[in-house]
This record gives C-alpha cells, structure tokens and sequence, in this order.
C-alpha cells in the first residue's frame, strides 16, 4: 500500500534512520486502515520549536516529546494538497527522543518508532488521557506494531 510521506529534519538529525521511520509509518497506516495515497507529514525538530507548537496549538508552555496535529485542524503548520487525503502532521522533538532513549536505555530507533507509532495512532483517534480503558487500548496497538514496550515508557503527549 502506497502512502505520501514526507519526512522533514530540520535539526540535525545523525543516526536517525529516516527510511526505517517511512517504512514503520506506512506499516502502521495500513494496519490501522488508512486509504492507500493518504498523505502524513513528519518533522523532525527541536525542543524549542516544539514548544512553540505545544504552546501554540494546545496551550501548554513546555516541550514534549511528540505532538500529532490531525488534518481536520484549521491551524496545521503543513497544508495538505487540495483533494487528496491527508491523515495530518506529528512533530516529535529529536533533543527530548534522545534523552528519553537514554534514560530508558535503549536505542534513538526505538525511541523514534515509539514516538512514531504514538503519534499515528492518535491521529487515527486513539487517545490515553484520562481514560484507563483508552490508555490500554492504544498501548495494545503501540505493542502490535512494536512489540514489548515494558522497557518504554509512558508518554503525557
């Protein structure tokens, strides 16, 4: 299945498989039954951009690790092409992945994916705040497509 993925670093992103990330998106965009051609847009940035974003968009002053922005909010920072379906934007902030990956001891792949997958799945509808029953849900999907997440951690995002 065929998906238009756009993947944009805009800090420097060494050791950053960014094949490996389009790869997982589309596998997970299948998995979750969205239209082949769909479009998904991915930037890679930093904390402080990402802050600007969570601040701007949802109101909270501070960075976070990944924010997902579906395509029916007016205010996305990438406009998806007239007509042609768009799942929407995540931005995952690489300085928060690293240290993330650290503190859990495991690789900045892994950590990507996770952030990846999360960012997806919400975009899909899945949510995890204030709701066990949601949280559990979309932690089983985050596993399918992952595997074992005991070693990651929970996200606030």
């Amino acid at each position: 299945m065929a998906y238009d993925i756009s993947i944009e670093a805009a800090v420097e992103a060494t050791g950053v498989d960014v094949e490996a990330l389009g790869a997982l998106a589309s596998r997970v965009m299948t998995g979750e039954d969205v239209a082949e051609g769909t479009g998904l847009a991915i930037l890679v940035t930093d904390d402080d951009e990402i802050r600007q974003m969570n601040h701007q968009f949802l109101g909270v002053d501070e960075p976070t690790d990944v924010l997902s922005f579906p395509d029916d909010i007016d205010e996305g920072f990438v406009e998806g092409v007239g007509g042609e379906p768009y799942l929407g934007d995540i931005a995952i902030a690489l300085p928060t992945a690293r240290r993330q990956a650290a503190q859990a001891g495991h690789s900045i792949d892994a950590e990507l994916a996770h952030l990846l997958t999360h960012g997806i799945l919400h975009l899909r509808g899945y949510d995890h705040v204030d709701n066990p029953e949601e949280e559990a849900r979309m932690r089983a999907r985050e596993e399918h497509y992952l595997g074992d997440l005991g070693a990651l951690h929970q996200h606030s995002s």
